[in-house]
Formats: C-alpha cells, structure tokens, sequence
C-alpha cells in the first residue's frame, strides 16, 4: 500500500509540474501543496476501500456445485455443453458471493492423464464405469479443463478452494489440467504455484501438488 500511494504522488507530482519552468517551481509548490494533500487523503480513502471491499468478497466467497454453468462465457471451451460438463461423474464447481458465481471451474475424473479433449471423454468415462462396477467413487486424478473468473481474485480463489476440497478427499490424489497452449494459461497456473507435466499437441498439463495428511 505504502508503494501505491508513493506511484500516486510521483504521478500527481508529475502532473501539476510537468509544463513549469524552474523559476516557478516555489510559486507552484505552494499554490499546490494543499491540492496535492487533498488529492492525496482522496486517494488513500479510495484505496483502502478498495482494498476492504476486495478482502470482504474473498472472505465471504463459498465453493459450490453447480448443476450447470453459462458456457458463452467460458473462454477455453465454450463449444463443450452442460451435458458434457455433468455426464460421466464431470462436476462444474463455483465460487459464490452474495448469491453471484464470480468464478467457474469444470472438472472430470480419470485414472490417467489427457492430452486432448477427445481423450478427457473417453477417460473420464472409463473411470466412471470402473466406479460404478467396483461401487467406488470416480477417478483418482481430478482434471480442470477450463476455468474462468468474473470478479478479480476468483481464479486464484477458485484455484485454492478446490484445491482444499481434493485434500479432504479420499479418493482423489492428483490435481491436473489440460489446459490450451497459451501464455495466459501458463502464466495462471505457474502463478498458482502449479509444474508444468508435459506439452501436447494442441495442450499443456500442469499439476498442483497435493499432500494428503495421514492420520
């Protein structure tokens, strides 16, 4: 914060300066100084509520089910419906806030990793049936294969809060991602504190760590 209010003087400094002479700086100084202090308080005042306000979503934000999710608004793979997202054991996860998703994340269940979507299907269905044979729950490797945020914060928040689901359960072991080949994607998950596994063709995995506790 202390960095923030240092920028915001330099560049108000810079402003009411930039078209004087040196002859003028003494008259300018003075004429100035109260204006810049105003201008100063306003924008600490804003800072910190902008600051609180964040802190309170993130706060009060709770991970949630969802039975279905507005794809248009998915950047990775709008082309992938509802049904999809929710057959075969695929669950679609949200971070809530006052009654508002501000954050999206789809999953599916595997006993292997994917390179492509085609093979995310076929796994996540081969997972599902030995599930279903053994009576046990889906998959042992839990894949997010896209995620997206509304509200700033919310990828990372949606990140670490499905990250504490899959420690707290007892059939999940390893969080990975078949990502696009992108930048963003790369600079997000690497961000996040996620190692890149490989690269495919058409995709990227990465894995986020995860340490069971054993009691």
């Amino acid at each position: 914060m202390i960095e923030l209010l240092k920028t915001v003087k330099k560049k108000l400094t810079s402003k009411y300066l930039k078209n004087d002479t040196p002859r003028k700086l003494s008259k300018i100084n003075k004429k100035f100084k109260p204006r810049f202090k105003a201008r100063l308080r306003k924008n600490k005042h804003l800072l910190s509520k902008n600051i609180d306000n964040f802190f309170d979503w993130i706060k009060g934000a709770e991970l949630v089910e969802l039975k279905e999710c507005n794809i248009k608004e998915d950047p990775v793979r709008p082309e992938l419906d509802n049904i999809f997202r929710t057959s075969h054991g695929r669950k679609i996860f949200g971070v809530k806030f006052k009654n508002e998703i501000h954050a999206v994340m789809c999953f599916a269940y595997t006993n292997e990793i994917p390179k492509s979507v085609d093979e995310l299907d076929r796994l996540s269905q081969d997972a599902y049936l030995q599930s279903t044979l053994r009576g046990q729950n889906v998959g042992k490797i839990a894949i997010a294969y896209t995620v997206w945020s509304k509200k700033k914060g919310g990828g990372k928040l949606i990140v670490k809060e499905v990250f504490k689901k899959i420690k707290k359960s007892n059939h999940l072991n390893r969080l990975v991602t078949l990502s696009p080949l992108t930048d963003m994607a790369y600079k997000f998950h690497s961000k996040n504190g996620a190692k890149l596994v490989q690269v495919n063709e058409n995709t990227q995995n990465f894995e986020y760590e995860v340490e069971k506790n054993n009691y």
